[in-house]
């Protein structure tokens, strides 16, 4: 499994002019399909007046370790639009991340090649706005024992250095996010240190 990924921290935007069409792109990160499509709507519906919103994303599959890769050219002709915008993320290696570019029609038909350049600027321009980072997958452990044995958990998570938040009800409950590659050890430590004595999940 990869270590690391790379994505966008935070939201970029990018406004430029060609011809007098005036372009806007917008980029954010996006860890499901469904991060990804409540950006597009919103967008689409900020720049309703807009005369297209090209959509693009790489987003991790539902369930799996597969990438989803989508874009769609929402008007422009085909490969004009959609397909560039989704290059530029595809070339960077960003992941995580969704992408749509806004263009207002200035009057002047701009061609395939125009269309292609632009829409791909557009993402381009956004995530240099942006900025790119490098991440590392994590996953959430939950970890429960009773209290006798909770100060253990508690010291083991520190050394580790993961993040954690810690709530104590009828037993000591810890929320974990560990990177994907180090969660197997840290549950075997765990369940070592216990005794077995500790409830994964």
């Amino acid at each position: 499994m990869v270590d690391t990924y790379r994505t966008v921290p935070a939201r970029g935007q990018a406004e430029f002019e060609v011809k007098g069409s005036e372009f806007i792109g917008h980029v954010a990160p996006a860890g499901s399909v469904e991060t990804a499509e409540a950006f597009v709507d919103e967008v689409r519906e900020a720049y309703a007046d807009a005369t297209h919103n090209v959509p693009a994303y790489r987003v991790p599959a539902t369930g799996g370790e597969m990438l989803r890769e989508w874009a769609s050219d929402d008007g422009e002709p085909t490969g004009s639009a959609g397909d560039p915008a989704l290059n530029v993320l595809v070339q960077r290696d960003i992941e995580h991340v969704v992408a749509v570019v806004t263009r207002y029609y200035g009057g002047v038909n701009l061609g395939v090649g125009g269309l292609a350049r632009a829409y791909a600027r557009g993402v381009s321009d956004a995530v240099e706005d942006a900025g790119v980072v490098e991440k590392r997958p994590h996953e959430r452990v939950t970890v429960t024992v009773d209290y006798d044995d909770s100060g253990t958990v508690r010291s083991i998570l520190e050394s580790e250095g993961v993040a954690f938040e810690a709530a104590y009800e009828t037993r000591a409950a810890f929320d974990v996010r560990v990177p994907v590659g180090e969660a197997d050890a840290l549950r075997d430590r765990l369940r070592s240190a216990t005794s077995g004595r500790v409830d994964l999940s």
